[in-house]
């Protein structure tokens, strides 16, 4: 497997590989891994929300006098680069709990590692907590692994709620990635769609990396549009989606386009872009005192609007300190403070109430409908 890449760019930031070389962490630090596709659009908010929450840890005197330090690892979005990087991070004793990954096949390949009982892995199971990771099929990952997204299960419903009740639409078209996340974002629409007096025309799947011009899936745009789909719908990441939303436009589509949480990254796609649907656990216009506090700070030092990934990520990375505060820096006690974050003991985040379930999801996470405006992703109202 390829070597995953490591990422170094501020104080506070260390490569995993330099760490090792050194022979260990300094006694003065605490280690924190996080992983996802750290060096794309993707990844950026998420990479810079993990910065900015170990910055404010440590301008407080860290953890218990102890200053953190994070070992990012770009993993590509690719499952098998996880595989690498999940590696990585366990073997490495210095690394206290791993923020990642964003993708849910990434995190599900991940967590085949990082919860393998000690002796069929190097090193220790180590908790990893995913910002963004939303497949139903993570519920089962194991004990090591949580997440405060909520699932597809919950995000396609409300989608499909919207397309149904709010636009009037029943005769939708869904384009998917043909990975986990984009079979449960199908999937759990066209059931949500069908209760809500809707169906699904058709659906075709795509694989990731595979749409360069858009005109790759004119066929399937074609057949949709000639069967009187009235909504778009779209599984899949923004790079993709905005190619898809191209193609439909260019042969004449003008009904409405929503997508999942996936599809956030899409309000940077210019005035295509535009009125576009994405369902998000986490909108920056979010009217909480805590989370516009957030926002705030984020734009200052960026210049720029978190996106739910970077939320989510900054909670996750409290929620560590917290539990470092609490029980130390042993991976099964930093694991069972995390467990224990249940409907008795909820947390308040910047993206909303965080409580665990026995299966490491979380619970009663508001997801709202965001459209593109101006550049945007903002409240739909």
């Amino acid at each position: 497997m390829t070597s995953p890449r490591p990422l170094i760019r501020a104080a506070g930031v260390v490569a995993a590989g330099l760490l090792a070389a050194c022979g260990g962490g300094d006694k003065d630090y605490i280690y924190i891994g996080v992983a996802g596709p750290l060096n794309s659009a993707n990844g950026e908010s998420m990479r810079l929300s993990a910065e900015m929450a170990a910055r404010e840890i440590n301008d407080a005197n860290g953890i218990g006098g102890r200053l953190v330090k994070l070992v990012m690892l770009d993993d590509s979005a690719s499952p098998n680069r996880a595989l690498t990087v999940a590696e990585e991070l366990r073997r490495n004793p210095e690394v206290v709990a791993v923020i990642g990954h964003l993708n849910s096949a990434a995190s599900l390949k991940a967590a085949t590692v990082y919860n393998a009982p000690k002796g069929e892995q190097e090193g220790e199971p180590v908790v990893q907590i995913s910002p963004a990771s939303s497949s139903a099929d993570l519920t089962q990952a194991g004990d090591w692994t949580f997440r405060v997204t909520p699932t597809d299960l919950e995000f396609s419903p409300v989608l499909a709620s919207w397309a149904a009740q709010r636009l009037g639409r029943r005769r939708a078209a869904v384009l998917y990635v043909n990975d986990e996340y984009g079979q449960g974002v199908h999937e759990s629409f066209a059931r949500a769609f069908q209760r809500n007096g809707g169906s699904v025309v058709s659906a075709d799947p795509f694989l990731a990396g595979t749409i360069k011009s858009g005109t790759e899936l004119d066929p399937y745009l074609t057949r949709a549009m000639r069967r009187g789909a009235d909504a778009l719908v779209i599984g899949g990441q923004a790079e993709a989606g905005l190619r898809i939303i191209q193609a439909a436009r260019r042969l004449g589509y003008t009904g409405p386009i929503l997508g999942s949480d996936g599809l956030t990254g899409i309000k940077s796609g210019g005035p295509i872009a535009e009125g576009v649907f994405v369902s998000s656990a986490f909108l920056p216009d979010r009217p909480d005192t805590t989370a516009q506090r957030f926002v705030a700070a984020y734009r200052a030092q960026h210049g720029k609007l978190p996106d739910h990934r970077g939320a989510m990520t900054y909670d996750v990375m409290m929620l560590l300190r917290d539990a470092i505060r609490s029980s130390g820096t042993d991976r099964a006690a930093i694991r069972d403070y995390v467990a224990g974050v249940d409907e008795e003991h909820a947390r308040r985040g910047v993206s909303g109430t965080i409580k665990f379930d026995k299966n490491g999801d979380v619970l009663g996470k508001e997801v709202a409908v965001g459209v593109v405006r101006n550049g945007q992703l903002v409240t739909a109202r």
